[in-house]
């Protein structure tokens, strides 16, 4: 009995020691009435803090979410490339020789069938007449001998063979003539299109050169081409006629509308080792001055195209052996298993799987 007094006295105590400090602390707050409200606001919001974080938490707090409708879908290809001539030559002299007139420079127009440069045909003459002579020499021993032979009434076998080879010998010096007549001819260098001269390698007279160090190229500015290196897996997608735009960085806000001329069917290599495909588009250039070779740019071809068709932002699929996507269902996440169609560069198209009206989770916030 006495234990028991004991302990209710010692706890009586320690109640009195407490109410003691309470009531210290209320007369020290009431004194500190600024720091009093500082503590019951950091006290709440604190509490605040804390329930924000622990409370479970809607789908539309947690994640970007967007209501299904129907909308138009393109399926593109996209590639860079560069304006090419659809017609350019490269026109080299048939021989050596000294330069001795060049009649245009880079940048002119030229006609069809101009003469745009010249050899010096003081030498070529010159041989030219040294053939004829060796021509008429030959054809005089050949008259001569066929004379000398028929005065004999019987013709042997080894007159035939001297005769053959009287024939073959003026026939080399015919052939002869003919070659350096031709050289002659080709001492003169003619274009056989019209266009702009964009290259020449030797611009100047006087040089001695060689068929391989004097090329003149003309390109028609009138017939170009946009020539696009399109990647091996997405050439499967293309076919010719398709419809393209091209967007030159020279005008990038004014884009020209074209489609597909051709698409090689060999295979092409770029810098990277990477296989590709070289694909052509027509370019108009009626006004000779606005396109030109070597203009860089990228065109946007056109595969495939539907209208009002379900569509989702391409990020809201997921890839867990199947195709899914998270659907708001009464307030919480449910998987759908769907299936797709056209891709486009932001959207997918939805075949199967997902209705009008559904909310769908596009990424998390």
């Amino acid at each position: 009995m006495l234990k028991i007094i004991k302990n209710l006295n010692t706890n009586w105590n320690l109640f009195n020691s407490l109410l003691s400090k309470i009531k210290k602390l209320l007369a020290f707050l009431k004194q500190k009435k600024l720091l009093t409200a500082f503590l019951i606001i950091l006290i709440t919001v604190i509490g605040y803090l804390s329930y924000q974080k622990f409370r479970p938490k809607s789908p539309k707090e947690l994640y970007q979410l967007q209501v299904i409708t129907n909308k138009d879908i393109k399926q593109t290809v996209s590639a860079s490339g560069s304006i090419q001539s659809q017609t350019q030559v490269d026109l080299k002299f048939q021989t050596g020789g000294q330069l001795a007139w060049v009649g245009v420079k880079e940048g002119d127009y030229v006609q069809k069938w101009q003469a745009l440069a010249s050899l010096d045909q003081k030498a070529l003459k010159k041989t030219f007449e040294k053939y004829l002579y060796d021509y008429s020499k030959e054809r005089n021993d050949f008259e001569e001998a066929k004379q000398e032979t028929y005065k004999d009434t019987i013709v042997t076998d080894s007159i035939k063979r001297i005769l053959e080879k009287n024939q073959w010998d003026l026939n080399k010096a015919v052939l002869d003539v003919e070659l350096y007549d031709i050289t002659l001819k080709y001492s003169n260098l003619i274009t056989p299109i019209q266009g702009i001269v964009t290259h020449i390698d030797t611009p100047i007279a006087g040089i001695n050169i060689t068929p391989a160090t004097a090329v003149f190229t003309v390109a028609d500015p009138e017939f170009l081409e946009f020539v696009a290196l399109i990647d091996e897996v997405d050439v499967g997608l293309l076919k010719a006629s398709q419809s393209a735009q091209i967007i030159l960085d020279t005008y990038p806000n004014d884009p020209i509308e074209t489609h597909i001329s051709s698409i090689d069917f060999n295979s092409s290599t770029d810098s990277s080792g990477s296989t590709v495909y070289l694909v052509k588009f027509k370019l108009l250039n009626p006004n000779l001055n606005r396109y030109r070779l070597g203009m860089n740019g990228e065109v946007i071809i056109t595969t495939a195209q539907k209208q009002n068709v379900i569509t989702v932002p391409y990020q809201s699929i997921l890839e867990n052996g199947q195709t899914q996507i998270q659907v708001i269902k009464n307030g919480q996440l449910e998987l759908k298993t769907i299936t797709t169609g056209l891709i486009s560069e932001e959207d997918i198209e939805i075949t199967s799987g997902l209705e009008l009206g559904q909310t769908i989770v596009v990424g998390k916030k």
